[in-house]
């Protein structure tokens, strides 16, 4: 071994987020994160994430609560490559070892995506893969995630239950999308979660209303955590007889189930 060779490699922490991204109320972090998940943070230097200036935000979010034990300046951030972060990296084509290098230098690496947990139903899992791949440990904290508190607060099915990510975006192949979904609710009784981009949740809104069977019922989870948050779940038939929820601009997750 040489004199520059740790003896001892860093961890790789999965710092969540909160789910305000984008939003245009911040809601306190001492509201949706424990101050062990905050000193943690603040202690960091080296992250991983999907965009440096978002990081830099939270940062001096964090900053306010817990002093950063660095200046914002001194901390290194490298960001996922764009085709990474905007398509998903979940099905292995990302050889990530390269992003970790200073966890094996000793550094304690902070992984982080723009809102919730990161790598899950978020950019990163190609970063944890390769943490495990190296060795490394891999350590989660706790925060807000918008999958888990949608499923709980739905009333679906908490026992089976199944994320499929994004539907299609064209009209047809998402109607077909959902048939499926719905035959497979309906077969195995496991609940049926996705996500859109809220500029695309009212279309995705009306493919719901027009193509499910009037007793499949549909959750929509809205804004969670945030002061306007809107959780309801009813039969088709009774949300065919409502108004469009009234929060479909900010981060939903749906939930179909019997």
């Amino acid at each position: 071994m040489t004199a520059s060779t740790p003896t001892t490699t860093g961890t790789l922490w999965l710092v969540p987020s909160p789910l305000d991204f984008g939003c245009d109320v911040e809601v306190p972090l001492q509201d949706v994160m424990p101050p062990s998940t905050l000193e943690v943070a603040a202690r960091l230097n080296h992250w991983v994430c999907e965009n440096a200036k978002s990081t830099r935000a939270y940062l001096k979010r964090v900053n306010a609560l817990v002093p950063l034990r660095q200046p914002i300046q001194e901390h290194i951030i490298t960001e996922l490559p764009r085709a990474v972060h905007k398509k998903g990296d979940h099905q292995g084509e990302f050889d990530a070892r390269g992003l970790l290098q200073a966890a094996l230098a000793g550094h304690d690496v902070g992984l982080i995506s723009e809102a919730g947990m990161p790598a899950l139903a978020d950019p990163g899992v190609s970063v944890v893969r390769a943490a495990h791949q190296l060795g490394l440990t891999v350590r989660p904290l706790v925060g807000p995630s918008s999958l888990p508190l949608a499923m709980a607060a739905s009333g679906l099915n908490g026992q089976q239950f199944s994320f499929v990510g994004y539907l299609p975006a064209q009209t047809q192949e998402r109607a077909q999308r959902l048939r499926e979904l719905e035959a497979t609710a309906k077969r195995t009784g496991t609940a049926q979660w996705f996500i859109e981009t809220p500029y695309r949740n009212a279309a995705l809104w009306d493919s719901l209303l027009q193509v499910l069977a009037p007793t499949t019922r549909l959750a929509c989870c809205s804004g969670l955590t945030l002061p306007q948050q809107y959780v309801q779940c009813h039969d088709v038939q009774t949300w065919r007889r409502r108004s469009a929820p009234p929060v479909l601009q900010l981060p939903t997750v749906f939930g179909l189930g019997v």
